[in-house]
C-alpha cells in the first residue's frame, strides 16, 4: 500500500510541474501574444527575477521529498505523508508570494523620496534620462541597484524608453509603473507638468501607504488567527499519530478520509482568512 501511494504520489507530482519540466516548443506555442509565465512574474516581484523557474519547482520537490519521508518515518502512515509533501511543495510559492507583499511595502514607503529627487532635478534643468540615471547615487539604497542598470543600458544604447521598459521589468513594482509610465509620457510629448504630476504622485503615495499602515496592524490578528486555526489541529495529529493505536486509526479507510477531508477544509479555511484580512493591491500598468 506504501509503494501504491508513493508511486501516486509521484505521478502527481511529475504531471503538476511537467509543464515546466517539458515546455511547448515554438513550432506548437499559438502565435498571440502572451504575459510572463506567473511564476516568471512571482520570481520578478519576489527579487530573483535573474533566476530560473526550474530552480524554484525542484526545490518544492525536494521539500516535497524530505517531508514525505520525516512524516512516513514519524508517524508511519502514509496519508500524512502525502498531506505533508504537498505542503511543503507549496511552502517556496508561499515564502515568494509573502516575500513580493514584504518587498511592496518595504518600497512603497520610498517612492515619495524618488519622486522627489526626480522634482528636483528637474527644476534644477537636468534633462529627464540623466535625472533618472542619477538615482544611482542618490536614491535610497534598496532601489539603487535597479537604477544602476538603467544608466548602464541608457549610456550604451541611448534609448530611453526602452532602457525605462526594462527598468519597470527590474522593479515589478505597481508604483513603479505609475512613475515610469508617468516619465515615459512625458519625455514623448513633452509639456511643463511633469512637475506637478510627481508631486500628486508623491503625496498619493504617502498617503496611501499611511493608510495601508493602519489598516494592516489592525486585521494583522486575522492572519495570526489563520495560522494558529490551520497548524494546530494537525500538530495535534501528528503527535496522535506517534502512538501505535492512533497511527492504526488514521491508516483505515475512515482515518484516510478525514485527514483527506481535513487537509481540504483547512485549505480552503485558510484561504478564506488569508482573503478577508488581505487588503486589495494595486494592480500593474502594462507589467
Amino acid at each position: 500500500m506504501s509503494i501504491l501511494l508513493g508511486l501516486l504520489l509521484g505521478a502527481g507530482a511529475l504531471l503538476v510541474v511537467s509543464p515546466w519540466l517539458w515546455p511547448r516548443t515554438s513550432s506548437t506555442r499559438p502565435t498571440r501574444p502572451l504575459s510572463a509565465p506567473a511564476l516568471d512574474r512571482l520570481l520578478a516581484e519576489a527579487g530573483f527575477a535573474a533566476r530560473r523557474r526550474r530552480a524554484v519547482v525542484l526545490s518544492a520537490l525536494a521539500l516535497a521529498a524530505v517531508a514525505a519521508s520525516a512524516a512516513l518515518l514519524l508517524t508511519g502512515v502514509p496519508v500524512v505523508a502525502a498531506v505533508a509533501a504537498l505542503a511543503a511543495a507549496g511552502a517556496p510559492f508561499a515564502w515568494l508570494r509573502s516575500r513580493a507583499r514584504g518587498l511592496v511595502r518595504a518600497r512603497r514607503a520610498l517612492w515619495p523620496d524618488v519622486c522627489d529627487l526626480l522634482v528636483a532635478s528637474v527644476r534644477a534643468g537636468v534633462a529627464l534620462p540623466d535625472a533618472v540615471a542619477a538615482l544611482a547615487a542618490s536614491a535610497p539604497a534598496a532601489l539603487r541597484g535597479a537604477f544602476a542598470s538603467y544608466a548602464r543600458d541608457v549610456a550604451a544604447s541611448g534609448h530611453f524608453d526602452s532602457a525605462m521598459a526594462r527598468l519597470k521589468a527590474a522593479l515589478s513594482d505597481p508604483v513603479a509603473d505609475r512613475l515610469v509610465e508617468a516619465l515615459r509620457m512625458a519625455r514623448q510629448v513633452g509639456g511643463t507638468e511633469l512637475v506637478p504630476v510627481l508631486q500628486a504622485l508623491s503625496q498619493s503615495i504617502r498617503a496611501d501607504a499611511a493608510a495601508r499602515a493602519e489598516a494592516e496592524a489592525r486585521q494583522s490578528w486575522v492572519r495570526a488567527a489563520a495560522v494558529l486555526g490551520v497548524s494546530a489541529p494537525w500538530v495535534i495529529l501528528v503527535l496522535l499519530s506517534l502512538r501505535a493505536e492512533g497511527a492504526a486509526a488514521y491508516a483505515s479507510p475512515g482515518g484516510v478520509a478525514l485527514v483527506v477531508f481535513g487537509a481540504a477544509a483547512s485549505v480552503l479555511a485558510f484561504w478564506l482568512m488569508s482573503r478577508l484580512g488581505r487588503l486589495p493591491e494595486p494592480r500593474r500598468w502594462f507589467g
